[in-house]
């Protein structure tokens, strides 16, 4: 089974940028759709961005479409999401997760494997 590893999260300013990697450990994502999620203290876990195995299909929480991008380098073994004009509102623990199922999927329960999680936080 896949280990989806996350990092790159950290402390930035409102209107900063943030590169966030998510990394393979155990098999490699050519065969998973990867997405991320994030969580805020006292909130439910949410979708943020989605991308197939194949990397030709993508999918983005409607309230952040266009301030984020998510990417797949399967030769890297690596998913990026890319977060732009970041604002103290998307402070909280970001999750990547892989589906066995294939495609860009928005639902947590469609994800089999999940990381531990990267702390983002963002200032006023």
């Amino acid at each position: 089974q896949v280990q989806p590893v996350e990092s790159g999260g950290g402390l930035v300013q409102a209107g900063d940028s943030l590169s966030l990697s998510c990394a393979a450990s155990g098999r490699t994502f050519s065969d998973y759709a990867v997405g991320w999620f994030r969580q805020a203290p006292g909130k439910e876990r949410e979708f943020v961005a989605a991308i197939s195995w194949s990397g030709g299909s993508t999918n983005y929480a409607a309230s952040l479409k266009g301030r984020i991008a998510i990417s797949k380098d399967n030769a890297k073994n690596t998913v990026f999401l890319q977060m732009n004009s970041l604002k103290p509102e998307d402070t909280a623990v970001y999750y990547c997760a892989a589906s066995r199922w294939g495609n860009a999927g928005s639902y947590k329960q469609l994800y089999d494997y999940w990381g531990q999680g990267t702390q983002v936080t963002v200032s006023s």
